[in-house]
C-alpha cells in the first residue's frame, strides 16, 4: 500500500517560518517542500522551524533535501548564534535516522510538550511534478547526504548512479 505524501502547513511569523509536516515525509513530498522553501527564500526568509510532532517517518530523499536546506542556510546567513533550521519534536525513528546518516549536527532539535502555535495554512500547490523532477530531487538529496557525511557513500552511491542514468533518458510525464 502506497502511503500518501506528507501534508505541509506553513505559518509565517517574522522572522521565523514554521512548517508543520504531518504523515510520511518522502520523495514525493520532498519536491513540494523544496519548492516551498525556495519560494520563501526568494521572499528573504532565512529562519525555519519544522514541527515534526505528527511526522511519522522521513525517507532519505526528504532528509537529504532538509540537509541541503540547512547547509544553504548556514552558508548564506552570517552566524549570530541563532539556529537557522530547528526541528521540533522529531520522533525516535527520525532522530535515529538523523544520527545514522550523520546529519544530526546540521539541526537544532527541540522537544516541546506545548503545541506549536500560529496561523497555519496550506501552501500554494503546484501541478503534479514530472518523473524527471522527482528523480532530480532524489539525486540531489542523496548527493547532499554523501557530501555532508562521506560515510553515506556506500549507502547511496548506487542509488545516485541509477538516478543519474535515469535522468539521461528524459521522462517528463507526471509521476
Amino acid at each position: 500500500m502506497n502511503a500518501p505524501p506528507a501534508t505541509l502547513l506553513v505559518s509565517v511569523d517574522n522572522p521565523v517560518v514554521c512548517v508543520k509536516i504531518s504523515g510520511r515525509a518522502n520523495f514525493t513530498s520532498s519536491v513540494d517542500f523544496k519548492t516551498l522553501v525556495n519560494e520563501l527564500w526568494e521572499e528573504g526568509r532565512r529562519f525555519f522551524a519544522l514541527d515534526l510532532t505528527d511526522c511519522l517517518i522521513m525517507d532519505s530523499t526528504f532528509l537529504g533535501v532538509l540537509a541541503g536546506i540547512s547547509v544553504r542556510l548556514a552558508n548564506a546567513v552570517p552566524p549570530n548564534g541563532a539556529p537557522h533550521l530547528i526541528l521540533i519534536n522529531p520522533n525516535s525513528r527520525i532522530a535515529e535516522l538523523l544520527d545514522t546518516l550523520g546529519v544530526a549536527h546540521l539541526f537544532k532539535t527541540i522537544t516541546s510538550a506545548e503545541p506549536v502555535s500560529g496561523k497555519f495554512e496550506a501552501p500554494a500547490t503546484s501541478a503534479a511534478c514530472s518523473r524527471d523532477e522527482i528523480s532530480r530531487t532524489c539525486l540531489e538529496a542523496h548527493q547532499t547526504l554523501m557530501h555532508v557525511n562521506p560515510g553515506n557513500v556506500p549507502r547511496f552511491q548506487e542509488v545516485a548512479q541509477f538516478l543519474a542514468e535515469k535522468l539521461k533518458k528524459p521522462n517528463p510525464g507526471p509521476y
